[in-house]
């Protein structure tokens, strides 16, 4: 790739270079620095006629006249090529306008996920329970007599366990719904979500040698969110036989920033614990879960029928349809890089580094399609220079330079012209009206040119042609450079079709075929008219009488 970048920057030079020796020819003459071919008269020997002849090659410098020049074939290619490049300039004029009407865009998407809800993530529910670690120390003493004695100094810390449950099912229905902010439209969802699952009696006994008492009535039980302003209704947190409110916050922050709590009393006694609650939250963008159980199954159900399925793993299965989706993971622990069970104070893990979920995904945004159809802007402009350059040969008349410059202005419009309409209605209905508007303008400016309505229209048709395979381009997102580099390929074969007997005339011309001569033929009628009797020119006295 990089060499046939590098072969394109040099021809792309050269051309440039040609270019500028033509324009500093041009106003060499025009100053007078160098002067034309001038013929001189001079009288022959022979007839004694005055005629012109051209002035020597040390008469000064001589060049072939300019309008030669511009109206060769070559000069005009060159010429094209160089105006193709400059058309750059408005092209990325236009996508410096596209990209400030994208971030005008993110901007506004961000300013109605911030009042709606931004994406959501899931962490837990966990189980945290407090328990007490007691040290004794014995220490020596030495009174001032130097008497020894042996002291004991008990010391408490505190400490939390954090246990994650064996099993955790999550069934959530997320409905898209669409907001609007001016011109502007954001794709958001609101989430129902059912949780269930059941912890087992932790052994906080095997976490430390030194525990002196396990506040069992002291446990909560942790939910993270990573939004808790989009909450619209949580559910009491049905813990066994238990109806519990939640409260604010996660009392653990250092694992889980956002989220809520519902403090409980733990009955020892028993070797199994049920959970279940509902909730119904707002997001945008995307929904995502931490896989926390030991056994971890998720089913996400929505009505939107673009998901893009990220995280750490995929679904085991999934439909998509064109009423929405339907995803399921099934995650065991041995996924993850942390335990069961771990006390919070001492050991450090990142329960966050692994999740799953899905993003609503919208299949190619308005400002992304825009600017892949200016990519493919310079190729535009220069398929339309081409061909008026073959129209020039079928037809013997020249365009002005300066038409070629109207001519790719115009074509930077389109990008323009499908921005402004794209943004108030659909992107079809706006490519449609956009590729007419410029090609019928284009038609119509080649008319009053060339004086040809077939042409004209031929013209129409090429454009409306390359208008119609740029947007099966931008639609054919897995096959777009498959089909663009077959499309280069037909391209070039049809210019190197109309080209092929460029020059041919010219050289024919120029070195006309002379006829062979048979000179055996020639030098044998030469002798015999040698050997044949002369006629006799003198008139006999016969004659005379």
């Amino acid at each position: 790739m990089e060499i046939i970048f590098s072969i394109f920057a040099l021809v792309v030079l050269a051309a440039i270079g040609v270019g500028s020796v033509m324009v500093l020819l041009f106003f060499a003459r025009k100053m007078g620095l160098i002067s034309p071919q001038t013929a001189t008269p001079a009288k022959t020997e022979a007839s004694g006629d005055w005629q012109a002849t051209e002035t020597s090659p040390s008469q000064g410098f001589q060049l072939p006249k300019l309008k030669g020049i511009s109206q060769s074939l070559i000069t005009r290619f060159v010429l094209v090529a160089i105006l193709s490049l400059l058309m750059n300039i408005p092209l990325n004029m236009v996508e410096s306008v596209v990209r400030e009407r994208g971030q005008l865009y993110n901007s506004v998407l961000n300013s109605i996920a911030s009042t709606w809800g931004k994406q959501q993530r899931l962490s837990g529910p966990t189980l945290l329970i407090p328990y007490t670690e007691k040290f004794v120390t014995e220490n020596t003493l030495t009174d001032k007599d130097g008497n020894e004695r042996k002291v004991n100094k008990t010391s408490y810390k505190q400490r939390t366990a954090i246990v994650l449950p064996e099993s955790l099912d999550i069934n959530s229905d997320l409905k898209g719904h669409e907001r609007t902010r001016g011109i502007y439209k954001s794709l958001v969802y609101s989430a129902d979500l059912s949780l269930k699952g059941h912890f087992k009696r932790p052994d906080i006994e095997s976490l430390s040698n030194y525990i002196d008492e396990i506040h069992w009535e002291k446990a909560w039980v942790a939910l993270g969110v990573s939004d808790t302003r989009a909450i619209n209704k949580v559910s009491a947190l049905r813990w066994s036989d238990q109806r519990l409110d939640f409260e604010p916050g996660t009392r653990v922050t250092s694992l889980i920033q956002q989220g809520f709590h519902a403090p409980l009393s733990i009955d020892k006694t028993q070797s199994r614990f049920e959970y279940s609650l509902d909730l119904n939250i707002n997001g945008s963008s995307g929904f995502y879960f931490e896989p926390f159980a030991k056994t971890t199954d998720v089913k996400i159900t929505s009505d939107w029928p673009h998901p893009s399925f990220q995280g750490s793993v995929l679904p085991t299965e999934r439909s998509i349809t064109d009423n929405g989706f339907e995803a399921h993971w099934s995650i065991p622990h041995l996924a993850r890089n942390f335990p069961q069970m771990w006390i919070v104070e001492t050991q450090q893990f990142n329960v966050h580094e692994f999740s799953a979920g899905v993003n609503l995904f919208e299949p190619i945004s308005l400002y992304s399609q825009i600017t892949r159809t200016i990519k493919y802007g310079i190729l535009f402009i220069a398929l339309t220079y081409i061909t008026f350059v073959i129209f020039e040969l079928g037809i013997q008349k020249r365009l002005h330079i300066v038409q070629y410059g109207v001519i790719g202005l115009a074509l930077t419009m389109f990008y323009l012209s499908l921005l402004s309409l794209a943004e108030h209605i659909d992107f079809m209905r706006a490519y449609i009206a956009a590729a007419a508007l410029i090609s019928i303008m284009i038609s119509l400016y080649a008319y009053s040119a060339v004086r040809s309505l077939s042409r004209a229209g031929l013209v129409f048709v090429l454009l409306s042609g390359l208008y119609f395979i740029l947007y099966s381009l931008l639609k054919l997102e897995d096959y777009a450079l498959l089909v663009g580099t077959g499309l280069l390929l037909l391209i070039l074969a049809v210019v190197m079709y109309f080209t092929r007997h460029i020059g041919n005339d010219k050289d024919a011309s120029e070195n006309p075929v002379t006829p062979e001569v048979d000179t055996q033929s020639i030098d044998s009628d030469a002798n015999s008219s040698d050997h044949s009797p002369k006629e006799n020119r003198l008139d006999t006295p016969d004659s005379l009488g």
